[in-house]
Order: structure tokens, then C-alpha cells, then sequence
């Protein structure tokens, strides 16, 4: 008889002595026992969450949640060594859904509150907080040859300690309306999700973890290296029966994954042999489970975030030819919104921003320079127009009139951190993430870096992934420093983006971020869809501005016929490969969030 431990939900020993209950038991080949344990023990880790996480900063609940990562990774480990046996695939596949992506839904959250529900004081305290990213993210960009470094370090830190201070009074005042928009139980959730896939559909769910060994091991080179990366899939079919495959050593996948989106990246000739590598590694145990299906909802992990599954190679043909692929941070994401916004129908787009003449410098393609007045190494560039844009810009007004332009000058930072929900909001302009610092090869939407946390290898990271994604646009000072043309993924978290139907970020390396295995990828795309945004099409590499724009004038022409936004992306692509053969050109852009069509009436 299993004994029954007391003690308050709140008391995170009650959970692990759960967890450690259940170790013995499988140790002792009770898989009953071990699984009734592991139910109680993640149930009462959820509710925890639920009740505390409430009022956490984002900071604090990605702390919180790593701590819960131990029991849950036992619980994929478990699914691993009985991946037939349906009740323990309910309890991975609830656990996935509930804690993958969970810290960018309580954001999301947060967000909603606060521009659609609370009061005057809450929309003040956001305000102050937006305020102070800005700072951050202006101090993380500048140069600092004016200050010592310690002290340039110290006023990044108390900046961020500022802003937790404030995340966490906001997360506070919300509280309340959050829980009542609260997720499905554990027990409830599969099922509800596979209820929202259509007929065509399936969800895969990618999962890398490490998998801690159950009940007492020997200690050789084979136990220690189950601490090693794995990556399991989960499917999800809309009649809610689910399948699972283990793919194998993280390390394996993780480096052909690499290996392919640089050979993409950089239009290497032989990027075939890697294409069909990591086909056969990460999809093709996957493949035969899901033929018959079109769409695809794929809910990635680890360095697979970074790789367009569009562009994989089954040997005879791209796996384009066979699926549409929406992409999600979670698949609980196809839950319906339990409070829809009213929709926007306008069309708001940036692009082109003027550099010249405003006193602003571009950081495209060409090396950073060494400034004699800075111990820090600071990129000193001349502009590289992106003609393209602004065509680009003008297509979408052809196809969509009610399309409001603003180019050059126009394009400014201040406006677009001022606008509030537009239908579709287009940028079309340079990007840039720290982590990437090799130049482009011909006119990109790239630069390699931004402010000096870019530019100096030795310089510490700053200490929120979201200060090391942004996007260039022009300035409304005049003369205006370098550092005033940058806005940053976590100044555009703030924005207010609910009623927003599709974000379109037609520049390079927008898709790319920081990875937090289970939490997603830290970087423009989290910020667009903390902000509210439906859907977030974003990039994985350095594009052409001459086949961006041909191809972003595809997707809007599919988009207006009505096709989904994610599968008119997949269409988009399909026409520019008739042209461009080679996957630089049709497969560096890949669309999260919601595939339906957009409710805007073309005039």
C-alpha cells in the first residue's frame, strides 16, 4: 500500500519525496505504483505553479521553473523506456503541454492584463517599466569608453533589478484575471488540444532533455552519460491517440542541425548530403508516422528551433513537397484564446529607414573597426541601402491599398513602439542577434552587430536574452546617435500588439535567440508574441534584399487570395523555388502562431 504524505501544495519537498517514492518503485519494476506517485507528484507541482507563479517576475519564473525541470524530465525518461504504454504517454505528453513555453504564456498574459484590463495605476507602472527598458537597452548598446567598465556593469544591474521590481508588482495586480483564464488540468488537456487540430493536422512535440537515471545505477561511462541530451517526439493526432519516438543523442542531432542551417546561411553547394543527415536523424522516424498528413504543427527544441523542416531531404524530394509547417513555441498555443480581442484591420508598414544624413550609422557588412578613444572594439560603418525594402513596402500597398507606408525618415523607432494593434504589422529593415558575428557576403538585411556588447567577445552578455535580438530603424532626433536607431526585442515586448493578426519581420536573423530547452528561443520572435501578435513570421539566416522582396511579395498575394498565414508562406516558397533553386532563397523564413486566413477586406 502506497503510504500518504501530508504537508501543503505550497511545500516543494512534497513533490520531490513524490518523486523519489516513485524512483524506488520503478527500481522494484512497480510501474503501477510508480505511475499513481508521479500523477500526485506532478499535479501537485502544476497547482504550485499555478498559485505561485502568479506573482513572479520573468526573471523569477524561469527560476522557478528550472527547478521544476528535474521531476519532469524524469517523467521523459520514463515515456523513453515504455514509449507503448499509454498511461505514461498521457503523463509526458500532459507535462509537455502545461511547462513547454510556459514562461512566454504567463508573459503573454501579463501583457493582455494590463493593456485590456487593469486600471489607470497598472498602465502607469507599465509604462515606468517600458521607460526603463528602453534605458536598459540603450546603456547595453552605447559605447562605454566614458565609463569604467565595473561601473558600466553595476548601472546594467541595477536597471535590471529596477525592472523585476516592476514585473513583479505588475505580475501581482494581474493575478487575478490570469487565473481565471487559467490552462486546462493535466487530465483534460491532451484532449483539448487534439480537439483544436484540424482533420489534416497532427502536433509534434519536440522535447530535448536530459535523462536522469531511476533507482540505483552503477557507475560506469553508460550511466554517467544518461546526464547526455536526448531529444523525444511526441504526435498528436486530432482523434487524441498519440505516438512517440526517441531520436537519439541530442549532441548528434544538434550538430547536424547546426551544420545544415550554416551550409543554408552561407548557400553552401553541398547542402544536400546535409539536408537528407538530418532528415534521417530528427524526421524520419517521424515521417511514417504522420504520412497522410498535410499540416504539420511542429513544436520545437534546442538548435532544431534554428532549421526550416521545409527545407529537409528525404532522398527523393523536400519535405515541402509533402507538408505545410506551422510552427509553435508550445501546442498548447492551439487552445483558443479564451478572451478574442477585437481584430484589427489596418495595415502599418516600416521599411526602408533613412540612415543618411541623420547622423546614424549602419552596421551591415562591413568588419567593426577599433575606436582609439574606447577600450572596447565599435563597429564603424557607412549605410548600405536596402532598395529592396522599399519596394517591397510598395508591393504589399498594391495588393493591400489600405496598406499605410512609412519609409526613410519615416521608418522611425518612435513610431513604431508608439502604435497600438494594427491588423499586420510589416518591417522591412536590418536585423541583427549578438550571437552571430560573421558578415554578410552581398547587400543583406544583416547587421553583425549592435553597441559594444556586439562587438567585444570578451564583454560579459547582458543578463536578458531579449537585449541581444533587435531591429534598425531611424530616428526622430537630429542629429541622432547610433545607439538611438536600435529598438531591441525587449523594448518591442512592451508593445501593445492584441488584435494583431500577423507580424512580418523581412530581415535577417529575426528568428534567431538565445535557447532555453523547453522554454524556446529568447529573441524577436518571443517579444512579438509576448506583445500579442497571432502570428510572427520571422527569419533563421542573413536573406538577399532582392529575393526577400520577391518573396514577401508572394506571401502577401497568397494571403490576400485567403489562403492561412502560415501556409501562404509555404506557398511563397514553393513559387521562389521555381526561380532560386537553391533553399538560401525560399526557406529562410518560417511563420509561428496561427494559420488562419487574415480578416482583413481587400479593397
Amino acid at each position: 500500500m502506497l503510504p500518504v504524505l501530508g504537508g501543503s501544495v505550497r511545500d516543494p519537498l512534497i513533490a520531490e519525496k513524490l518523486y523519489d517514492m516513485a524512483e524506488l518503485c520503478l527500481a522494484q519494476a512497480r510501474l503501477d505504483d510508480a505511475l499513481v506517485l508521479l500523477w500526485r507528484a506532478f499535479t501537485l507541482s502544476e497547482q504550485r505553479l499555478r498559485q505561485e507563479a502568479l506573482a513572479f517576475s520573468t526573471s523569477r519564473l524561469a527560476r522557478f521553473l528550472q527547478r521544476l525541470r528535474a521531476g519532469e524530465e524524469r517523467l521523459y525518461a520514463l515515456l523513453r523506456a515504455h514509449p507503448e504504454d499509454v498511461r505514461v504517454q498521457r503523463l509526458a505528453l500532459a507535462a509537455v503541454l502545461l511547462l513547454k513555453g510556459r514562461a512566454l504564456d504567463e508573459a503573454a498574459d501579463t501583457s493582455q492584463a494590463i493593456y485590456q484590463r487593469l486600471g489607470a495605476r497598472a498602465c502607469e507602472a507599465f509604462a515606468r517599466l517600458c521607460a526603463l527598458r528602453e534605458e536598459l537597452s540603450t546603456l547595453a548598446n552605447q559605447r562605454v569608453g566614458w565609463q569604467s567598465p565595473a561601473d558600466y556593469q553595476q548601472r546594467l544591474q541595477s536597471l535590471a533589478a529596477q525592472g523585476e521590481a516592476l514585473e513583479a508588482e505588475l505580475a501581482r495586480r494581474s493575478a487575478p484575471l490570469r487565473a481565471r483564464a487559467a490552462l486546462p488540468s493535466a487530465e483534460h488537456i491532451i484532449e483539448q488540444v487534439a480537439a483544436a487540430l484540424p482533420r489534416d493536422g497532427a502536433l509534434v512535440e519536440l522535447v530535448a532533455y536530459r535523462e536522469p537515471p531511476f533507482g540505483p545505477q552503477p557507475d560506469t561511462s553508460e550511466s554517467r552519460n544518461t546526464a547526455r541530451l536526448r531529444y523525444l517526439a511526441l504526435v498528436l493526432f486530432p482523434d487524441a491517440r498519440v505516438s512517440v519516438v526517441d531520436l537519439g543523442w541530442a549532441e548528434f542531432i544538434d550538430k547536424a542541425a547546426s551544420e545544415l542551417r550554416n551550409a543554408l546561411a552561407n548557400r553552401d553547394a553541398a547542402y544536400l548530403g546535409m539536408a537528407q543527415q538530418l532528415y534521417e536523424l530528427a524526421f524520419q522516424p517521424i515521417h511514417a508516422l504522420v504520412r497522410g498528413v498535410r499540416r504539420l504543427f511542429l513544436s520545437t527544441d534546442g538548435q532544431l528551433s534554428f532549421v526550416p523542416f521545409a527545407a529537409l531531404h528525404d532522398g527523393s524530394q523536400f519535405l515541402i513537397d509533402s507538408f505545410d509547417f506551422i510552427y509553435l513555441t508550445s501546442g498548447k498555443e492551439l487552445l483558443p484564446r479564451v478572451e478574442d480581442v477585437p481584430v484589427s484591420r489596418s495595415v502599418v508598414v516600416l521599411a526602408d529607414p533613412g540612415f543618411s544624413g541623420s547622423g546614424q550609422e549602419d552596421f551591415c557588412a562591413e568588419a567593426p573597426a577599433v575606436s582609439e578613444s574606447s577600450s572596447h572594439n565599435v563597429a564603424q560603418r557607412t549605410c548600405v541601402p536596402l532598395p529592396g525594402t522599399r519596394r517591397e513596402a510598395e508591393a504589399i500597398q498594391r495588393l493591400l491599398p489600405q496598406a499605410q507606408l512609412f519609409l526613410g525618415p519615416e521608418a522611425t523607432k518612435e513610431r513604431l513602439l508608439s502604435l497600438s494593434a494594427p491588423g499586420v504589422l510589416h518591417l522591412a529593415t536590418h536585423g541583427s542577434f549578438q550571437g552571430d558575428p560573421s558578415p554578410g557576403l552581398a547587400v543583406q538585411r544583416a547587421m553583425v552587430h549592435f553597441g559594444v556588447l556586439g562587438t567585444d567577445a570578451c564583454a560579459p552578455r547582458p543578463s536578458d536574452p531579449l537585449l541581444c535580438s533587435a531591429l534598425a530603424l531611424a530616428s526622430s532626433s537630429d542629429p541622432a546617435p547610433a545607439d538611438n536607431c536600435w529598438v531591441t526585442a525587449l523594448e518591442l515586448a512592451g508593445m501593445n500588439l492584441w488584435g494583431t493578426q500577423l507580424v512580418v519581420l523581412s530581415a535577417c536573423d529575426t528568428g534567431r535567440g538565445e535557447v532555453k530547452l523547453g522554454q524556446g528561443v529568447y529573441g524577436l520572435r518571443r517579444a512579438f508574441i509576448i506583445a500579442g501578435a497571432e502570428t510572427v513570421v520571422t527569419s533563421l539566416w542573413k536573406v538577399n534584399d532582392e529575393t526577400t522582396r520577391t518573396l514577401m511579395e508572394a506571401y502577401y498575394g497568397f494571403l490576400r487570395e485567403g489562403q492561412g498565414r502560415c501556409s501562404a508562406l509555404q506557398a511563397a516558397m514553393r513559387l521562389v523555388r521555381q526561380s532560386h533553386p537553391h533553399p538560401h532563397s525560399w526557406a529562410p523564413f518560417i511563420a509561428l502562431g496561427r494559420d488562419t486566413p487574415l480578416r482583413i477586406a481587400a479593397a
